[in-house]
């Protein structure tokens, strides 16, 4: 009944389990739905800040119309700002350059983070494997000696069993002396009166006749008598054999019954424990099996992470390349106006003011989103370590309660105390 019931407790636990992990898988795709729609989200405000950006394009378009209506003699300014531009830009690729560098030093950090982690996690595994090794051989050792003395028990127990059948053959001859002695005092006895009585009757013959028929009916009687006796007493001495033999036949019947029922049970104990030892061992290799594909699947997410943002990184430096070459064209075309007109203005100052805050806008949303990503990384990670130390816990404290609800067995000590310290 303790079996079922801890067969029992086992199901409903593994069922709680199975409900725990369909519950943080139900929050992971839960979790993971809200990163898409982030990130569509912020998809949607790029093309929005790139349509703005157009709108800009054009809005400076018309601008430069009005820019060729100005005269040429701030070129020289316009040199200067072109300068200061193409040093800004310099600067802001060698930053975002140093900025991939970072993050791609962080990844291979936390590769060899997960490598580092894999490898004490097989150590763990080897010094597990080690310490339930040693167990079991200190456990065989011990059900080794306990078969040697209760071997050694039973060679006492038919010792003794001999030794009271040997004193029983000994008490029967002792006891059989004893009659042929008495019966060899008795004869000696009864000589001697039969000699006395024969002087008696030589000195007494004038008595001899009268009590010659009394003599011989006491002697008649005397050897019935006799006879009688020893009839009685080879009876009471067959009895207390027959007794002795019954008696050390039930004692050796219950010896070898106890003896039996000491071998059913130690053969149950055995077995039980064979039981408990398999189930140990296939919830050793199913808890295993499980924290590998836990581990698969970190590393398949990390991998995946790190393709996301490798690819977003290709994305934003394809973008930046790209407005680099519309800016490059704009200034080329205005450059070819400027040529060609020689005496008009120039862009306004509001239009240059304008695209400068544009550009700083932009850095600006380009380094908080950065900011956003490494803080929802780092949340995951701690969200990540923090379900694996609480299943960790959840498991000892499980493997814990099987240990307290099994039944007594041969154990000197609880087999599991190491998992509860």
């Amino acid at each position: 009944e303790l079996k079922w019931a801890g067969e029992r407790d086992a199901e409903d636990y593994k069922r709680q389990l199975a409900e725990e992990e369909r519950e943080d898988f139900a929050f992971r795709n839960v979790e993971g739905r809200r990163i898409r729609d982030r990130e569509m989200e912020m998809k949607h405000n790029d093309h929005q800040d790139e349509h703005e950006s157009y709108e800009l394009k054009w809005a400076g378009e018309r601008d430069a119309e009005d820019y060729k209506k100005q005269v040429a003699e701030e070129e020289r300014d316009d040199l200067a700002f072109r300068n200061e531009e193409g040093r800004r830009i310099r600067d802001l690729e060698t930053k975002m350059k140093y900025e991939g560098q970072s993050s791609e030093h962080e990844s291979y950090e936390l590769k060899w983070a997960g490598e580092r982690d894999a490898e004490e996690y097989k150590q763990e595994l080897a010094q597990e494997e080690r310490d339930d090794l040693a167990f079991r051989n200190a456990e065989g050792r011990r059900i080794r000696d306990e078969e040697v003395e209760f071997n050694h028990r039973a060679q006492c127990s038919e010792h003794e069993s001999y030794e009271l059948k040997w004193a029983g053959e000994r008490d029967a001859e002792d006891y059989k002396r004893q009659l042929a002695q008495e019966e060899r005092d008795d004869l000696a006895f009864r000589n001697e009166e039969a000699r006395n009585r024969d002087a008696v009757m030589k000195e007494l013959v004038s008595l001899a006749k009268e009590q010659e028929h009394e003599s011989y009916m006491l002697k008649w009687a005397g050897e019935n008598d006799a006879k009688e006796y020893l009839a009685e007493e080879e009876e009471l001495r067959r009895q207390s054999l027959a007794f002795r033999n019954s008696e050390g036949r039930r004692i050796r019947e219950r010896d070898e019954e106890e003896r039996m029922k000491d071998i059913m049970r130690g053969a149950e104990n055995e077995e039980l424990n064979a039981a408990c030892q398999r189930d140990v061992q296939q919830y050793k290799e199913a808890c295993a099996a499980r924290d590998r594909a836990s581990l698969v699947l970190r590393g398949k997410e990390d991998f995946r992470k790190r393709l996301e943002s490798e690819n977003e990184r290709q994305m934003q430096s394809q973008e930046e390349h790209e407005s680099h070459l519309l800016d490059t064209q704009a200034w080329q075309d205005v450059n070819d106006y400027v040529k060609e007109c020689k005496g008009r203005k120039r862009l306004s100052l509001a239009f240059r003011a304008k695209e400068k805050r544009r550009h700083a806008g932009y850095a600006k949303k380009q380094h908080q989103k950065k900011i956003q990503r490494q803080q929802m990384d780092t949340f995951y990670r701690s969200e990540d370590a923090r379900y694996v130390e609480m299943a960790q816990l959840k498991e000892k404290a499980r493997i814990a309660l099987e240990a307290l609800e099994q039944p007594p067995c041969s154990f000197n000590a609880n087999p599991f105390d190491k998992l509860m310290r």
